[in-house]
């Protein structure tokens, strides 16, 4: 069975800071026509980091579509400033904790909800974190307060409810992975 759809008219609702709403009409496999409601988004990078002792930072901070405080990785989507996901992470990493690492390794990529938006995510890992020279200023709007966790107060605080987005959930159970794997 073919699953393609062929785009007829796309309409372009809303330009925003951190996404675009566009609307558009496409013929379904079978001929017969459909709506499709399309968040575009530039994509994002989320950073899993440790420090030497094995616990993972945390983010505590409001989130307003949700209208509580999350615990969540760093994280933040792809700008002008980033060449690639990597430089990204790099600069959340930087901006979001003010810790740096040797290196970033590639976890895994996945995306947000593909079902109404094509936002992509790039999970890395950042081991034996330090302090940077200089940190970048945080954006404006944020207000965030670091927890090192150790994994099973990150398993507690999802049991909580106070880690509940997708990302966060998705580095938990990579970071569960590879304890049981001694990675």
């Amino acid at each position: 069975m073919k699953f393609e759809e062929k785009v007829l008219t796309t309409k372009k609702l809303f330009h925003g800071v951190m996404l675009d709403l566009e609307i558009e009409e496409v013929q379904l496999p079978n001929q017969q026509k459909a709506t499709r409601e399309i968040i575009r988004h530039p994509g994002a990078a989320a950073i899993m980091p440790f420090t030497s002792d094995g616990r993972m930072i945390f983010v505590e901070q409001w989130r307003e579509p949700l209208r509580r405080v999350t615990y969540e990785i760093p994280a933040g989507k792809l700008d002008q400033r980033d060449a690639t996901a990597e430089d990204a992470a790099w600069r959340e990493l930087n901006e979001e904790t003010g810790f740096t690492s040797d290196q970033l390794t590639l976890v895994c990529q996945f995306f947000s909800s593909p079902g109404f938006a094509d936002e992509q995510l790039w999970l890395y890992r950042a081991d034996n974190i330090r302090p940077v020279e200089k940190q970048l200023p945080q954006d404006q709007d944020e207000f965030l307060r670091l927890h090192p966790l150790t994994l099973q107060e990150a398993k507690t605080k999802q049991q909580e409810g106070k880690i509940c987005d997708a990302k966060t959930v998705i580095a938990l159970q990579q970071w569960e992975l590879a304890v049981i794997n001694n990675k």
